[in-house]
């Protein structure tokens, strides 16, 4: 839609940088916010997500990269450009988490406690992130006629143009912010630490492997083109969810019992 808020002189603000920066500060405040409540110091939740981000905006950008290698093998220079759009959740997922765990440990903070006080933040914010998919036009949609297709007309657009698409970006902008709400809900009620994380986690990739049938961007595919490369991942990321939600749930309800 609008892949480029405004000029000002020789700097260009893209909406897509944009989103993401507005999705980590108000992800930030929350998770900070949560975390004053529950007796955690909220300047460690600040250096958590630094270590968190740094990893992730490299993992989700490598993953891109190599999804789409023949475009930046001839253009190098536009693999730092991630403002003008082209990360991958999945691939900043792994090495977020892997450092997330590294450096919670670190601070003696107790983990699951800090991945729920994270899980809320991290779906809102991806829903910034994912509105600003829509105004730079990256994971579009396939060619559709439903009446709320949306066709897009900037030149500067990642989207195919002139061609009403189904917008992918926003269907996953509002299932975000569903799971946000229901995880807000889900706090309340929670039973075990590691509850909120791992039931977003879930949400997520399954949320994510049928989105999948309507995007019309190239992810790159397995098994013979079955599925793409995020549904590969989707499911044993569900897998993973399931188990170690029943582990943690079974470990709680133990320590409960103890009581």
């Amino acid at each position: 839609m609008h892949p480029v808020l405004f000029h000002l002189g020789k700097v260009t603000l893209y909406s897509y940088g944009f989103m993401i920066a507005v999705g980590i500060l108000v992800g930030l405040f929350l998770a900070r916010r949560q975390a004053a409540r529950e007796g955690i110091d909220q300047d460690k939740i600040i250096d958590i997500v630094f270590y968190i981000l740094v990893a992730a905006l490299v993992g989700s950008r490598l993953l891109f990269v190599l999804m789409n290698f023949g475009e930046y093998a001839a253009h190098p220079l536009d693999i730092v450009k991630i403002w003008q759009g082209g990360l991958v959740f999945y691939g900043g997922l792994v090495p977020g988490v892997v450092i997330a765990i590294w450096y919670i440990k670190r601070l003696g903070l107790p983990l699951w406690q800090v991945a729920d006080i994270f899980a809320p933040s991290l779906a809102l914010g991806h829903a910034f992130g994912r509105i600003g998919c829509f105004l730079a036009g990256c994971c579009y949609g396939l060619p559709c006629t439903v009446p709320w297709a949306v066709t897009f007309t900037d030149p500067r657009t990642l989207a195919l143009q002139g061609i009403p698409l189904h917008p992918t970006q926003l269907y996953s902008a509002l299932g975000l912010l569903l799971l946000f709400a229901f995880l807000l809900f889900l706090r309340k009620k929670k039973t075990f630490q590691g509850e909120l994380f791992w039931t977003y986690l879930f949400c997520y990739a399954v949320g994510r492997f049928f989105l999948e049938f309507l995007r019309g961007d190239d992810r790159g595919s397995v098994l013979g083109g079955l599925l793409s490369t995020t549904q590969a991942i989707s499911i044993p990321l569900a897998g993973i969810s399931v188990v170690m939600f029943l582990y943690l749930r079974g470990r709680g309800t133990k320590k409960h019992g103890r009581r």
